[in-house]
């Protein structure tokens, strides 16, 4: 996200790594709860699951925890709000796949079950699935209206083979009453892989410092994604190990609560909830460390630094931001 009117005015959990088998796990397919305790540590492959105890048995489903949002949030409610309903419409015991008991678990959470006809990835034909939530962060948030991007792992049985996916979901909530609702879904839809994609993807996705969610490593496996990206994720992992939450898909489009296109979506920012194994949003993570780190994207040539520390200087005008959205991440922009 870019910097918009809304500038006037973690989760972090245990690391499993899946192990392989005849049918093994393939892609990305981890998580971490927002728990303190153990970071878990960026896979190249993205086979690292943090938060979920990955089993070695062919058919078995790894151990989930549910995501809690940690008490720094700007607003909690509203995380947990959102988490709530992409939990239950992405994970299911045998025998309740489908529809029309997605529709009764979002029923029992008290909110439109219309909702369930949104979910696009979310909700695979399976006979089981567990979903695991990377983390969730602010794609804006307003006094009335926010969005949180959900971004999870999830895994699916068919018979005795076990799959391994996810996606990242842009969730819209307004607030009523005294409490707030979610209004809308927006899966994200990274697009088709390319063939042969270019060597500054591979440099990127073999890059063991660098940990990609599943919507994010198939943004760059479409070939949708700013050089400017591709360059600054290896120069930034030269020196830290960072966990990204989102490159294009599953953003909102435009800057939240403006008419102004967002960066994301045209491939031009990546965001970062994690750096050294610290979630940017957690108040024992060193400021030292986030405000470092967000010098050093704009050296690698962002033009648009945000994150929950508004920082002197720059080499452009406004090159830095700090909000209340990116309280919880660090956002790294590109120009055309």
């Amino acid at each position: 996200m870019t910097h918009g009117p809304e500038f006037a005015a973690r989760p972090v959990g245990r690391r499993a790594v899946l192990l392989g088998m005849a049918g093994a796990l393939l892609g990305a397919a981890g998580c971490t709860s927002a728990v303190p305790g153990p970071r878990p540590t960026p896979s190249a492959s993205g086979a690292s699951a943090s938060g979920a105890s990955a089993s070695g048995t062919a058919g078995t489903l790894p151990r989930t925890t549910p995501w809690h949002p940690m008490s720094a949030e700007v607003h909690p409610e509203v995380k947990r709000r959102a988490v709530e309903l992409v939990e239950a419409i992405g994970a299911w015991a045998g025998g309740r796949d489908g529809a029309p008991a997605a529709r009764a678990r979002v029923a029992a959470l008290r909110l439109p079950t219309a909702l369930v006809a949104q979910a696009g990835p979310l909700l695979p034909s399976a006979d089981e699935a567990v979903l695991q939530v990377v983390d969730a962060q602010y794609g804006g948030i307003l006094a009335d209206s926010a969005s949180v991007l959900v971004v999870c792992r999830q895994w699916t049985r068919h018979g005795g083979a076990v799959r391994a996916g996810g996606t990242t979901v842009d969730v819209r909530l307004a607030r009523s009453g005294t409490g707030w609702t979610v209004t809308a879904l927006h899966p994200a839809h990274p697009g088709a892989p390319l063939p042969s994609p270019p060597a500054g993807v591979h440099r990127v996705l073999d890059d063991t410092r660098i940990a990609l969610p599943p919507a994010a490593r198939a943004d760059l496996n479409s070939g949708r994604v700013h050089a400017g990206v591709l360059t600054a994720m290896p120069i930034l992992a030269g020196t830290y190990r960072m966990y990204v939450s989102v490159v294009r898909s599953g953003h909102p489009l435009e800057v939240f609560g403006t008419s102004r296109p967002s960066d994301h979506p045209r491939g031009r920012a990546f965001d970062v909830w994690q750096i050294d194994g610290h979630a940017v949003v957690d108040p024992a993570t060193p400021r030292s460390l986030v405000e470092r780190f967000m010098r050093d994207a704009a050296a690698a040539g962002s033009y648009n630094v945000g994150g929950p520390v508004l920082l002197s200087g720059g080499g452009t005008p406004d090159q830095f931001f700090s909000d209340a959205t990116h309280h919880d991440h660090v956002h790294i922009g590109f120009r055309t």
